[in-house]
């Protein structure tokens, strides 16, 4: 490790990712000449699977094949995302984790200032914590799932996330704007890419501090007496 960094030399990708783990900071911050490499430029190019210019427009056969073909992990980051539950029957990823896929699910945290500070910016008020609470009704009968781990979080969200083992769908926020008329990034993991281990990073860093939820009743309940 000391030539990496007394004879500014760039070490091979799986090294550097796993020292940038072990810190908690993106690669491109220890080394900042892999942004220009142009390997890593193009394999971020091939990360890029489509580009769908609002979320409506992405098709609902894609959502629904593939939480159906998850195997290994799937993460979800959204304020509400409760267009997910609503088109899809959210009772599979309870099956696919006693298959033994790891289901992880961050939804925004009713009380908090984030979610807040973004209804008012839809122009939709508190009416978005609300539907942050009809979310955490649908995942409430897959909460308690061996593999299924939901927390809230209080955090800016400048995407919200899908994950599914190696594909990613990342719908952009922008101001103003609801996340249904916002773009969305279909991406998928290729060798030497660093655009979707970059979001999975913004995931892990959100999911660390978010809240767990091991009784999502109580959290409604806490909201509705507030």
């Amino acid at each position: 490790m000391e030539r990496w960094i007394t004879r500014d030399r760039v070490p091979h990708r799986a090294h550097r990712v796993a020292a940038a783990d072990l810190l908690g900071v993106d690669e491109t911050y220890l080394w900042p000449s892999v942004v220009d490499d142009p390997r890593t430029v193009s394999a971020g190019r091939t990360e890029m699977v489509e580009f769908y210019p609002s979320r409506s427009a992405v098709p609902l056969e894609l959502w629904r094949s593939l939480i159906q073909q998850a195997r290994e992990s799937v993460d979800i980051l959204v304020y509400a995302g409760l267009f997910l539950p609503e088109l899809h029957d959210i009772t599979q990823l309870g099956d696919r984790a006693r298959q033994g896929c790891r289901i992880r699910v961050l939804l925004a945290d009713p009380n908090g200032a984030a979610v807040r500070r973004r209804g008012e910016e839809e122009g939709f008020g508190v009416g978005l914590a609300h539907r942050v609470l009809l979310s955490l009704r649908y995942y409430e009968p897959i909460s308690t799932i061996p593999g299924v781990q939901v927390r809230l979080h209080d955090t800016t969200l400048y995407a919200s996330i899908f994950r599914v083992d190696e594909a990613m769908l990342v719908n952009t926020h922008v101001y103003g704007s609801t996340a249904a008329h916002n773009p969305v990034l279909h991406l998928r993991r290729v060798p030497g890419g660093r655009v979707v281990d970059h979001y999975l990073t913004s995931f892990d860093r959100v999911w660390t501090q978010a809240e767990p939820t091991s009784d999502i009743s109580a959290a409604i309940a806490a909201f509705n007496g507030r």
